[in-house]
């Protein structure tokens, strides 16, 4: 056990660091929750491991009559359903089914997506860390946040974010892109990219739109026309003998 005051490492790394099939993966999912780094993939990968082990293990005592471990059994079941990974009436074989996504998606971040308070991922993530989201009269500021099956229907804007007010631009462009996806009128744009695009990002693309090397090269100049030969003298007329 570590020293209290200091927090230990609450996940593990890949073993490999290099596997390309791993880190394609580890990309297609970060770019679908607008994670900022694998990190989070590992913590939630390592929060996985944990919960399946333990359903491992109460799954080989099932023959065992120990009132303590069918105490356990329950307590696992009722943590992960009031957790919401699991719905109600779940079984252990359930729990070995969750997957890394289950996780991802009672992130905060995630969450606020799909409740429609945002229109991207990106966009979610920047509305809680500029503390304009809240968990009933909570303000949280913490995208990975896990929210529990009893927080989710509280999430809303704070009440004193200018968010908040139905006539502010951004609510106004989310409202547009809710009714467009409504009523089929268009396919959505990622308005929210708006107003959440980095200045990197800006630059990339005006690097991507550049003329490259081989289309700003000079021309190289005309090649002069070779010269014509210079015509011969004409021959004079052979004089005539003298008479």
């Amino acid at each position: 056990m570590g020293h209290p005051k200091f927090s230990r490492k609450k996940y593990d790394s890949p073993t490999h660091p290099w596997k390309s099939a791993r880190i394609k993966e580890e990309h297609a999912i970060k770019a679908n929750h607008g994670l900022k780094n694998v990190r989070e993939i590992w913590k939630a990968n390592s929060a996985l491991r944990r919960h399946r082990h333990q359903a491992m293990k109460l799954i080989g005592r099932t023959a065992s009559t120990d009132l303590h471990l069918t105490r356990e059994h329950d307590d696992l079941l009722r943590s992960l359903y009031n957790k919401g990974l699991i719905p109600d009436g779940a079984t252990m074989d359930n729990i070995l089914e969750l997957s890394v996504e289950d996780m991802l998606g009672r992130r905060l971040q995630t969450l606020v997506r799909l409740k429609g308070l945002a229109v991207s991922h990106k966009q979610a993530r920047q509305l809680i860390t500029h503390g304009h989201i809240a968990i009933g009269e909570q303000k949280v500021t913490i995208p990975a946040y896990p929210v529990s099956r009893e927080e989710e229907e509280g999430i809303t804007y704070v009440g004193r974010s200018v968010i908040s007010n139905p006539n502010h631009s951004i609510r106004q462009d989310i409202e547009t892109l809710r009714s467009t996806v409504e009523y089929g009128e268009e396919e959505p744009v990622e308005m929210g990219e708006v107003f959440v695009k980095s200045d990197t990002e800006v630059i990339a693309e005006r690097a991507a739109a550049a003329p490259s090397a081989d289309s700003t090269k000079p021309a190289e100049p005309a090649a002069e026309p070779a010269a014509e030969p210079a015509a011969e003298p004409a021959a004079e007329p052979a004089a005539e003998p003298a008479a």
